[in-house]
């Protein structure tokens, strides 16, 4: 059997591949902008919540969480991200994490802003779900009516905060956009905010699939990692080719770029397309060929994932392009690194 192809994610556990315009679509007062959940709570186990935001540009109020850690990622347009005492413009690939505690205000600059953000726990969502107002229209919601004014409050009750962890701020000075620095090109070495420039940071191949992690469970207190993954179909079956299992970890895998082709232990290749999320449920085994030239994706994993294999059993690389040939695979240390992750080849 393939991995069923879906527009909402189902609620009974299983693997599935759903269109970065599919999900479940909310759209909220006075925003301008429709979130796309591909998988929150029901699918995470209430670990992560991975979705799209698209819009026009506009606005939102400075706040923070008290549990709540936030990741903003963006694919196209730009941001004004506020996190702590610092503010950047966001560009594609281009990110910012924001653990509990921290103010900042993400702020879609246009002309379209679309954001891969991640959110833990995933059952903060609820608050987007139940503040939420139907939109049934293509993109988003360009021009807001009158009708759309209601406000939050008045639809979650005058408890919402602490109900949603989400504590609203008012910020006299906001910090002035500044300059990316030095300081934004490497990982931090533990839970604090940070923002990291597009292709910079750590990267590691293992044969010929990279890996560039903008965040990992370092950075996330052991929570998630996300990681930009690419490889090629000319270097023939990579270490992913084989049956892996991850048993308490979930992968949700925006493809970006290319195509793959995904398989579930005993069931026959489904081919996914850029554009495609595929979300792989803990336990679950599978297998990915990279089917065309260049494939990227971006890796969002509930714990220590397929960029923690990479990162343990593969070779830390400076270059910005891929290898031409397929770099040796230490068996030995693939062997290592799995049963120091508790993953399981099959």
């Amino acid at each position: 059997m393939s991995i069923p192809r879906v527009q909402k994610p189902p609620t009974d556990g299983s693997s599935y591949i759903i269109n970065r315009m599919d999900g479940d679509i909310f759209t909220m007062p006075g925003l301008r902008g429709t979130f796309r959940f591909y998988a929150s709570e029901q699918q995470t186990d209430n670990r992560i919540s991975v979705f799209g935001w698209d819009g026009p540009a506009d606005d939102q109020a400075f706040h923070h969480h008290k549990k709540t850690h936030d990741c903003f990622l963006i694919t196209e347009g730009t941001m004004k991200a506020y996190c702590g005492d610092q503010c950047r413009i966001l560009s594609p690939g281009d990110f910012c994490s924001v653990p509990p505690f921290t103010i900042h205000k993400p702020t879609p600059l246009g002309p379209i802003t679309r954001v891969l953000p991640l959110i833990t726990p995933a059952a903060w969502v609820n608050f987007f779900r139940d503040a939420s107002i139907p939109f049934n229209g293509l993109m988003f919601p360009e021009f807001v009516s009158a009708d759309r004014q209601t406000s939050i409050a008045q639809m979650l009750g005058p408890d919402f905060e602490e109900k949603y962890d989400n504590y609203n701020e008012h910020v006299e000075n906001p910090p002035p956009v500044t300059p990316w620095t030095e300081a934004d090109e490497v990982l931090p070495d533990g839970v604090v905010p940070y923002y990291l420039k597009y292709n910079s940071g750590p990267k590691w191949v293992l044969g010929g699939v990279s890996s560039r992690p903008f965040i990992t469970t370092t950075q996330s207190g052991g929570k998630f990692a996300i990681s930009s993954i690419e490889s090629s179909n000319t270097y023939g079956p990579s270490v992913f080719s084989r049956q892996i299992s991850f048993p308490n970890t979930h992968h949700c895998l925006v493809l970006l770029d290319g195509s793959v082709e995904v398989t579930l232990s005993g069931g026959s290749p489904t081919l996914a397309h850029a554009g495609d999320v595929i979300f792989l449920t803990a336990g679950s085994a599978f297998s990915i060929d990279f089917k065309t030239k260049y494939v990227r994706i971006w890796s969002y994993a509930s714990g220590d994932g397929i960029e923690a294999l990479i990162g343990a059993a593969g070779t830390p690389m400076k270059a910005q392009a891929l290898p031409n040939e397929a770099l040796e695979i230490d068996e030995a240390k693939v062997n290592d690194a799995c049963k120091t992750l508790g993953i399981e080849i099959v």
